[in-house]
């Protein structure tokens, strides 16, 4: 599985810049460069600024065992190549092209322990005071793999930020789309309750209306048929009442009450309700206030009021 590294931002590679050319002074040799691996290539990535260093940026080669570097990798350690020529190993190498004939180079490293390249130094001749400088040489690539640690650190931070703002994101909609579906789910719920409760009071209201024309009259014409026989007319006055009590529990009791009275008596009841006086009530039907009182005694009587001091408009309000 491929490791996943960050680009080299332009700000560590002047660092590096000025790394390179210290190491050419302090080493005295003409060419110190930072390559970067890219397996099977193998390219310049920093080189030192000296008027006889051969190698510019983006020169690439082709890993093999020719190469110094090569060399490098495959120990995955220092490589010292003090005179190529007399070495039948790089006798033939393909920095001698360039006359580069000296060599140490070292493996610089991800902190994950994959290969990012080399850091090396080269001349045309052995080189005793690079020779001394390799201790040295192995703590600028210490320094290097320092910056590629923290490069990486920052990296998988913010891809790790990154995630969490993508996952964040997604629960969020996650989150909206569900209470949009509950939302939904609820107002289908309250329609539906709703059409159940119309479809109840509607089939209520049927019952009561049959058991109104169709059973109510009948027991009137039964108590004609019993007066004189108290026995059986106690019955039949539980039967009425058990019927009344039945169909009231299913009725609207305002309704109920309105389906007694007469239209007079409906519109004053509604006037009563809305808190109008009898006089105001009069004044708006034009009639007399005796006459709006004669409606009310009536009210009052078919609500089972007559006799009682309970006001009308509280009544008529609790039924309401």
């Amino acid at each position: 599985m491929p490791v996943d590294h960050p680009e080299i931002p332009q700000e560590t590679l002047a660092n590096w810049q000025q790394l390179v050319d210290l190491v050419a002074e302090l080493a005295d040799v003409p060419a110190s460069l930072i390559m970067k691996t890219d397996a099977p290539d193998h390219a310049v990535l920093i080189t030192s600024d000296h008027p006889e260093n051969p190698y510019p940026v983006g020169l690439s080669f082709q890993l093999n065992p020719k190469l110094y570097c090569q060399g490098v990798l495959q120990r995955d350690g220092e490589l010292v190549v003090k005179d190529a020529a007399c070495d039948p190993v790089w006798a033939d190498n393909d920095d001698l092209e360039h006359g580069m004939t000296f060599y140490i180079g070292l493996p610089l490293k991800w902190p994950d322990g994959s290969v990012f390249g080399t850091i090396c130094v080269l001349d045309r001749k052995q080189n005793r005071r690079a020779l001394l400088f390799r201790e040295g040489l192995a703590q600028f690539a210490r320094m290097v793999e320092s910056d590629l640690a923290l490069l990486q650190e920052v990296y998988l931070r913010r891809a790790l930020e990154e995630k969490l703002n993508e996952t964040l994101a997604q629960l969020e909609t996650r989150v909206a789309d569900r209470t949009r579906e509950l939302q939904e789910t609820n107002t289908a719920l309250r329609v539906l309750l709703s059409s159940l409760d119309d479809d109840r009071k509607s089939r209520d209201h049927e019952i009561v209306e049959q058991v109104r024309s169709r059973v109510l009259p009948y027991l009137e014409k039964v108590r004609a048929q019993l007066a004189g026989d108290e026995a059986q007319y106690v019955y039949l006055e539980l039967a009425e009442k058990n019927l009344n009590e039945l169909t009231s529990a299913l009725s609207d009791k305002l309704t109920d009450a309105f389906a007694v009275m007469t239209p007079t008596e409906i519109e004053i009841a509604q006037m009563v309700m809305f808190g109008k006086t009898t006089k105001d009530i009069a004044k708006a039907l034009s009639r007399e206030t005796s006459t709006i009182d004669f409606h009310r005694n009536n009210i009052r009587r078919k609500l089972g009021l007559e006799g009682r001091s309970q006001n009308l408009r509280s009544h008529l309000l609790s039924i309401s």
